[in-house]
């Protein structure tokens, strides 16, 4: 009867038990261009946090943001990213367009690390270049 009674507690505080889900974490930022022009009404930007890690596959998108712009530079963007995700050894980096009528006006052509450790100096200034 002893060990029916503990089991039943046992079992009842593991009910009891709640998991949380993992708070998520997120990057802030703004991207820019030099060029000295207006980007029209139909421009869209697209901010994306990848894990880069491997040479040989396509990057693994952790998150994205997509949408119409609003205003002009620098254009905001907010990145969420769950923290458990994040691999020791991993390498990390944010990217980012911009496309008229869906053709590639800006894209980012160097590499903006991450290290998504809690650290990463917030806002990040993401510069596009412009596509010839």
């Amino acid at each position: 009867m002893k060990k029916l009674s503990l089991l039943g507690l046992a079992a009842l505080l593991s009910a009891c038990q709640t998991t949380q889900p993992a708070a998520k974490t997120s990057l802030d930022g703004g991207v820019f261009y030099l060029q000295r022009i207006a980007l029209p009404p139909s421009a869209t930007l697209s901010v994306s946090l990848l894990d880069v890690s491997l040479a040989d596959a396509p990057a693994v998108v952790l998150d994205e943001q997509k949408g119409p712009v609003k205003g002009q530079v620098p254009l905001p963007f907010h990145l969420r990213y769950d923290p458990a995700q994040i691999k020791p050894g991993h390498r990390y980096s944010v990217s980012a367009r911009i496309e008229v009528d869906g053709k590639l006006m800006f894209i980012t052509t160097e590499h903006h690390a991450v290290q998504l450790d809690g650290r990463d100096p917030q806002p990040l200034k993401i510069r596009v270049d412009a596509v010839r």
